[in-house]
């Protein structure tokens, strides 16, 4: 218990960091997923708490993600009602925990270092893009959009230049001060005593925000907010109104061949995501802790589970909100079980104080998360690994801004691949020669993406010189390339060239001759 609440100070001023950044997301969500509002505040209570407590991952953060909006869509839009589209994600949590118990966590360690931290940095741009029209107090888009295609009929580009004509004053103030204040916090203030860093500077700018909103009306009739402009929730009169919002399942839709589909790609969709968020966040995490992803697989299984079991849409493991707990200080996974908590009692006892927050305040907190997670520091220190590091890296990037999250990692991925067998490909064969005699050293997987190269060399092996072949060092051969060398072998005395293959007691199945012409040994 002791270790559980070990860090509880740094993991409460966290919380309430993530708690700001999360409520406006959870209700953008469940907007842009055409789902009723308080489901999107159900999967976020969920995802806090009952994922938090179930996790072994330290420092990431649960509940609805934008990347699973145009499939939850689609899939309520198949549903007769919002209680058949509930079992789906109840589905999609059972297959979650037998992905878990199959161990299928180890999908996430075959992505490369470069595309997680190309993941981080588009993840920056996009908050940055998206936050700036909520910054100037256009509010056309839903919160927590990262498509490029947006549900106003505009992209990411085309809606900052609609925002630019759309201009609130007051909001660009908000926002400008909760960025200002971020900055002088973490460069200035922190340094300057304890007390600073036991208050998160996020809170110091909703706080603020709130106050210059009620205060802007005394500067003049152009100073104001409009509702849309603020947090917007729905709001229980009593408890009983409250418990109301919650929606249960309606199992006589089992047999609905929609419902099944949509649960499996919320959960294959959703695992995928956790995993890819997971590897992001032990990046970013500062003691190097380590997820372990099968764990992981079942405590979002369960927490599907749950969440269609209540009413609320499905969760994943969102880098967004793990992203904002890290850089607001957190140490455990207590930050996302509190963060939980305070969604549920905040959102039940007082929804009338969290209805005044502005949400240009919260996006002044989104963009500097969004910084911070694509500083040009690293570019600079991708570029300076090299191109095999930082091309993937950059078209990672890209990748994501111009279509999703699973698209540009599977592009960013099959860039990375081509890489390494770039590189492979490079070094599989070595060639060189002295005069007229020729050294042939085969290394490492020998693919038959080597065969043009090494029948080229071979041609090239001028009249009476001496060759060496050495495969010593080769743990595969490709039967292609086995038979490049065959041909090599046999033709070799036309030219009167004397060949010598070298190799270990290993490679008898390589067959290469054995039976051979005068002037060979093998």
């Amino acid at each position: 218990m002791k270790k559980v609440f070990q860090y509880a100070g740094a993991d409460a001023s966290s919380s309430l960091v993530v708690f700001l950044v999360a409520l406006p997301l959870c209700l953008g969500i469940a907007l842009g997923s055409n789902a009723p509002l308080f489901s999107g505040i159900i999967a976020g209570i969920i995802g806090g708490i009952v994922i938090g407590l179930l996790s072994g991952s330290h420092l990431s953060v649960s509940g609805p993600a934008a990347g699973l909006t145009a499939i939850v869509a689609a899939g309520i839009g198949k549903m007769p009602v919002f209680e058949a589209f509930l079992l789906s994600v109840v589905i999609a949590g059972v297959f979650q925990l037998l992905l878990g118990f199959l161990k299928a966590g180890v999908l996430g360690d075959y992505v490369p270092t470069s595309v997680i931290k190309g993941m981080l940095a588009a993840i920056g741009v996009i908050l940055i893009l998206k936050q700036v029209p909520h910054l100037i107090g256009y509010d056309a888009d839903y919160e927590g959009d990262e498509t490029f295609k947006q549900a106003d009929q505009h992209n990411t580009f085309s809606g900052l230049t609609s925002a630019l004509e759309r201009i609130t004053p007051l909001a660009v103030f908000i926002g400008a001060v909760a960025i200002l204040v971020q900055i002088v916090w973490d460069k200035v203030l922190v340094k300057k005593g304890r007390i600073f860093q036991l208050i998160p500077a996020p809170l110091v700018a909703v706080v603020l925000g709130v106050i210059l909103s009620k205060l802007g009306p005394l500067a003049g009739s152009g100073f104001f907010l409009k509702p849309t402009q603020l947090v917007s929730l729905p709001e229980a009169g009593n408890a009983s109104q409250f418990f109301s919002f919650f929606t249960f399942p309606d199992m006589k839709y089992l047999g609905l061949p929609a419902v099944w589909t949509t649960g499996i790609t919320i959960a294959i969709v959703a695992s995928l995501e956790t995993l890819l968020c997971i590897e992001a966040a032990d990046k970013l995490d500062p003691f190097h802790r380590v997820t372990p992803a099968n764990r992981e697989l079942k405590a979002q299984g369960v927490g599907n589970l749950v969440s269609g079991l209540l009413g609320g849409l499905p969760v994943t493991s969102v880098i967004v909100r793990t992203s904002v707990n890290i850089n607001a200080g957190a140490r455990s996974k207590m930050s996302a079980v509190y963060h939980g908590l305070l969604l549920l009692s905040c959102v039940a006892f007082i929804p009338g104080i969290l209805k005044m927050i502005p949400l240009s305040a919260l996006a002044g907190v989104l963009i500097y998360t969004g910084y911070k997670l694509a500083k040009p520091a690293l570019f600079k220190d991708l570029y300076i690994k090299g191109m095999d590091q930082f091309v993937p890296f950059v078209i990672t990037i890209i990748a994501i801004i111009f279509t999703d999250l699973l698209i540009g990692i599977v592009i960013g991925i099959v860039t990375g691949l081509f890489f390494v067998m770039r590189s492979n490909f490079k070094t599989a064969v070595f060639v060189v020669n002295d005069g007229d005699k020729y050294l042939f050293r085969l290394r490492k997987d020998i693919s038959f993406l080597n065969k043009a190269y090494l029948r080229e060399k071979l041609e090239t092996v001028p009249t009476n010189a001496e060759v060496l072949i050495d495969i010593a060092n080769a743990d595969f051969i490709d039967k292609d390339v086995i038979e490049v060398i065959n041909d090599f072998l046999l033709h070799a005395h036309l030219k009167n060239i004397k060949v010598d293959v070298r190799r270990n007691a290993n490679q008898v199945n390589h067959k290469l001759i054995n039976s051979q012409p005068l002037g060979i040994n093998v």
